[in-house]
């Protein structure tokens, strides 16, 4: 028998990681003198020692450790534990890889171009739900700004307070037509409302954990491929389309020069 000194000498494992491991139930010590309240612990003790430490090298919590050293656990159990945690590193690999191949990207760009890109930014984010207040329309890209026009007007002095945030357009294609869209413009609302003031329609989308989205000025020469950049960067990077959910065009206006706006597309993905 080791005290705890002695024993945190051989294990290498300091005092305070010892007592803490006796205070939550991990690696107590096989006996605990009640008169002077020392702590002794056994030779073996050092290989529960080790499979603890196995066990957090391979990124489990202590208290899935816990779990783990439990006499009575099924190997059903172990396995079931192992199979989770394989699956959570994987995901960890495959983000990291993720970011490997957009480091590996954008020097090359910066190889090619001598400098670093500012122009045509991509990058994959979050989207939460949003209250969106929008009419339906059909046509051309072109015909977007028209279509804002059309629709500014008719807004109620209330929605025209809650829609204080950019100009919204999501589109999915029409088959058949190659440059004629399903259009939903509108506005995110900041506050939510009951009811949609006529004309408009009114509905929440949902949260989207996943959006490939670039950003450009529209009077840049990227505005003109923008979709094709987006999606070729998608299939490059091993991602795909969600099918059925439409992409989004953010518009945000541009203080120093009136006719031009910045731009967001968002084309919601998925891992391959």
């Amino acid at each position: 028998m080791f005290k705890i000194s002695e024993f945190s000498r051989l294990s290498k494992v300091t005092l305070k990681t010892l007592r803490y491991y006796d205070q939550i139930g991990i690696l107590k010590p096989r006996k605990v003198d009640h008169d002077t309240g020392y702590r002794y612990y056994s030779a073996d003790q050092l290989l529960e020692l080790n499979r603890i430490f196995i066990y957090k090298e391979l990124g489990f919590t202590l208290p899935q450790i816990i779990q783990l050293l439990q006499q009575d656990i099924t190997l059903e159990n172990i396995q079931g534990m192992f199979k989770l945690k394989k699956s959570e590193v994987q995901q960890i690999i495959d983000t990291e890889q993720a970011k490997l191949a957009r480091i590996e990207e954008r020097m090359q760009l910066i190889e090619r171009e001598g400098q670093v890109e500012t122009g045509q930014e991509i990058r994959i984010k979050a989207e939460g739900a949003q209250q969106f207040l929008f009419q339906k329309a059909c046509g051309r890209e072109e015909d977007i700004p028209d279509l804002f026009r059309t629709f500014n007007p008719l807004l109620t002095k209330e929605a025209r307070q809650l829609a204080q945030g950019p100009q919204v357009v999501l589109w999915k294609e029409i088959d058949g037509k190659e440059d004629e869209f399903e259009f939903e413009i509108g506005y995110f609302l900041t506050c939510e409302l009951p009811l949609s003031p006529d004309p408009f329609l009114l509905r929440t989308l949902p949260p989207e954990p996943m959006m490939a989205t670039m950003a450009f000025r529209s009077d840049s020469n990227f505005a003109c491929t923008a979709c094709v950049d987006l999606a070729k960067w998608i299939e490059k990077n091993n991602y795909q389309i969600k099918e059925n959910e439409p992409g989004r065009e953010i518009y945000l206006p541009i203080s120093t020069k009136e006719d031009a706006q910045l731009m967001e597309i968002q084309i919601p993905i998925s891992h391959r």
